[in-house]
């Protein structure tokens, strides 16, 4: 009987925990709560800091932090993580929280990964200055990354669509040669013995371009999409003269104020493909801890507004596929320096979680 269930998948940072890079780069004992916890508000009624309410600012090496994460997301209708994987030309960074996860067998919880194959940058762009590692692909890198990645992909927790495990790619529009890649990728996971893969490329600075011709499955849609973001406020030629006399703040210059509930709208107006797009919604955004300018600042987002976006994105997938491709993305479980995070803060506590267990529940619309 078809229930309608669509799997929920939370995006994951595996940011919170010291690394040498991180001490060399910004200073002993960084970690992405540094950020969290310096941030202030640049205008009235902007939320900032977002401070942890239930898991407090953990660790990711402690067990018992991953364990107490997997089980709140499991209690809220989170279907499984997407842990955010850095591979650097053999080079991996930030990988303790999730070899630990593979090595332990705990917590029991469905996993996928996405290589965020971007440069780092001091800007936290992925852009090509200030870049403190960067990324050089080709097709040697591409065998010996896949062949790291089996083990994972061998997991019984690992999460497949069709049999075929599940792996994204963050920018594929920076791939000289994507096509070789996939190619290298399916042939070594067959080859080993995983079998075929279900790649997706996610969309966020990238044209829709049929996932096909990058040699993928399906795309992950970016929430939010960086083309569909809606028209920032308040950076009208008045407004910026009004700034510069001081009679309203000039956040509105430095950085992008935008609305939420714009946002969303512009976002589910997007034209229909004609390929597998799996939909993604996100309780906020603003990325205003990590950037002194040129941050990205949503504002007007309540639990409220969230849990409609996603019941119907929910909606929308029932309708459209079946089976393991009724997936949704969730951007994110715990991206705190980007303000957006499903885990609990002082100030909506578990409504965020709640909207998204109610919009999951949702039920399956009559006549399909």
């Amino acid at each position: 009987m078809d229930t309608g269930h669509v799997r929920a998948i939370a995006f994951y940072l595996p940011q919170f925990h010291p690394i040498p890079e991180n001490d060399a780069w910004w200073g002993k004992g960084f970690t992405e709560w540094t950020n969290v916890a310096k941030a202030k508000p640049l205008f009235h009624g902007h939320n900032q800091p977002h401070i942890p309410a239930d898991l407090g600012f953990y660790d990711l090496r402690l067990p018992e932090t991953r364990e107490a994460q997997a089980t709140m997301a499991r209690d809220y209708g989170i279907d499984g993580f997407c842990y955010y994987h850095y591979w650097f030309n053999g080079r991996r960074i930030l990988d303790r929280p999730f070899r630990e996860v593979l090595a332990s067998g705990k917590p029991d919880f469905p996993f996928c990964l996405c290589w965020a194959n971007e440069n780092w940058t001091r800007a936290w762009d992925g852009g090509n200055g200030n870049i403190l590692l960067a990324q050089q692909h080709g097709p040697e890198d591409d065998l010996s990354h896949i062949r790291e990645l089996i083990p994972a992909l061998r997991d019984d927790r690992y999460i497949r669509v069709n049999g075929k495990p599940l792996l994204l790619v963050y920018r594929t529009e920076i791939i000289p040669h994507p096509l070789r890649m996939t190619e290298i990728w399916r042939e070594e996971a067959i080859r080993s013995g995983v079998g075929d893969l279900y790649l997706a490329r996610v969309e966020s600075f990238s044209s829709d371009a049929a996932p096909h011709s990058h040699g993928f499955d399906a795309a992950v849609e970016f929430a939010p999409d960086w083309r569909n973001k809606g028209v920032p406020l308040f950076r009208s030629t008045p407004r910026y003269y009004l700034s510069r006399i001081g009679l309203i703040p000039d956040v509105y210059f430095r950085h992008w104020v935008l609305s939420y509930e714009s946002m969303i709208q512009v976002m589910l107006k997007k034209p229909d493909v004609d390929y597998i797009r799996l939909r993604c919604a996100t309780p906020g955004w603003d990325n205003s801890p990590r950037r002194v300018r040129d941050a990205a600042i949503f504002i007007g987002s309540t639990p409220e507004k969230y849990q409609k976006w996603l019941e119907d994105l929910a909606d929308e997938t029932r309708r459209k596929y079946v089976g393991d491709e009724r997936i949704v993305f969730i951007n994110a479980w715990n991206e705190w320096g980007e303000s957006n995070h499903l885990e609990p803060d002082l100030k909506w506590g578990h409504a965020y979680l709640e909207a998204t267990f109610q919009a999951l529940k949702m039920p399956f619309p009559k006549g399909l």
